[in-house]
């Protein structure tokens, strides 16, 4: 793994399920996290816990200033950024097409897709003075399969994929390594509200074959190191026998 001692992480969606799950790991790996969420009480929380190197800032990925503030208090609290970790998601709405509710479908493309893009605009210039950074969005196979129901989920995560993508041609050679994670079916709420849908083939998939958050919260770890970068650009699958073994999970 990757020395993570000291290095500034900050992670969107950090309340719950992955986002939390990585800000634990990356503390317990030495460096400072900063969560944001909207759950306020529920990120202090979780900073609580970690300790002096957490920092909770309340924080709605869809309106850019707050993100821009967030950023703003990340570097004047531990010095600067060295790690952005895009996880903030959602997956309502999960409906067909014409039976979606066109406001929160919109929703899930500004928190899925705008919001990566308001972290990565921020993040930008505070790396690039530092010679570089690592931005990681937490993607899914979504991103390139097409699943009945999800069109909101579907398409905002093949925007933050191409989104990455962009994101490498523009600014790798400046130092900034941006790359996805694609973590398959995870153990968190997200889940739960899959399963409770019953729409798809994948609500009904048994609990026992999700993993455990701690997987891609290791993962992204393991993605913040020069291992990862034959991936820059594009996604790693944590689906990948080789890259669970890379990462030091499952069988």
């Amino acid at each position: 793994m990757p020395d993570m001692t000291a290095k500034t992480v900050v992670i969107t969606g950090a309340s719950r399920g992955i986002g939390a799950a990585a800000a634990r790991a990356f503390a317990a790996q030495g460096a400072n996290v900063v969560l944001l969420a909207r759950d306020r009480d529920a990120i202090a929380g979780i900073a609580g816990e970690i300790g002096s190197r957490a920092l909770a800032v309340p924080c709605d990925v869809t309106r850019y200033w707050e993100v821009e503030a967030a950023l703003a208090a990340a570097t004047a609290t531990f010095g600067g950024l060295d790690v952005l970790i895009n996880n903030a998601g959602v997956i309502d709405p999960i409906a067909d097409v014409a039976a979606a509710d066109p406001e929160v479908w919109s929703q899930a493309i500004d928190i899925n897709l705008k919001g990566v893009f308001h972290g990565a605009h921020a993040a930008l210039p505070l790396m690039l003075q530092r010679g570089g950074g690592t931005i990681i969005t937490v993607s899914s196979g979504a991103a390139v399969n097409p699943i009945e129901g999800w069109s909101a989920y579907c398409a905002s995560k093949a925007g933050a994929k191409m989104f990455t993508a962009c994101l490498h041609t523009e600014y790798g050679a400046r130092g900034i390594r941006a790359l996805g994670l694609s973590p398959g079916t995870v153990a968190t709420d997200m889940q739960r509200e899959i399963k409770q849908s019953g729409v798809n083939a994948i609500s009904q998939l048994d609990w026992s074959v999700h993993i455990p958050p701690e997987w891609p919260a290791q993962a992204l770890i393991w993605m913040c190191g020069a291992a990862a970068d034959p991936w820059l650009g594009n996604d790693i699958s944590l689906r990948d026998p080789d890259i669970r073994a890379a990462v030091g999970v499952g069988p």
